[in-house]
């Protein structure tokens, strides 16, 4: 008689789904306008450094959902523009200056708390 093969440990643990097609930073970020790359970068960064801290990937999931969102908001770069600066028109009281760059409506945007 054969002796039996070592038992598997099985694990209560359930495996991690992969992130949905387009949903890895590397596609987000390509998909996002080319000044919002620099922010991107930055969060994303934060993020992994907290995840390797904490052992918790749920602040990576959480930022790369917020700039998959961020990347369909902008698909149509001219309307996202437009309604940057309308919230700021908004928020402050004053006309956005036509042209303004994205960079600085959105500076515009943190100062007004948005």
């Amino acid at each position: 008689m054969f002796p039996e093969p070592p038992r598997r440990r099985t694990s209560s643990i359930p495996a991690i789904p992969p992130l949905p097609e387009g949903s890895g930073p590397a596609a987000i970020r390509t998909a996002l306008l080319p000044e919002e790359h620099e922010e991107f970068d930055r969060d994303y960064r934060r993020a992994l450094a907290s995840a390797a801290d904490s052992l918790d990937l749920a602040e990576v999931l959480r930022i790369l959902e917020h700039w998959r969102l961020r990347v369909i908001i902008s698909s149509d770069p001219e309307a996202y523009r437009l309604g940057l600066a309308h919230a700021v028109t908004l928020l402050s009281g004053e006309q956005a200056p036509v042209g303004e760059p994205l960079t600085s409506v959105k500076e515009r945007l943190d100062q007004l708390g948005a």
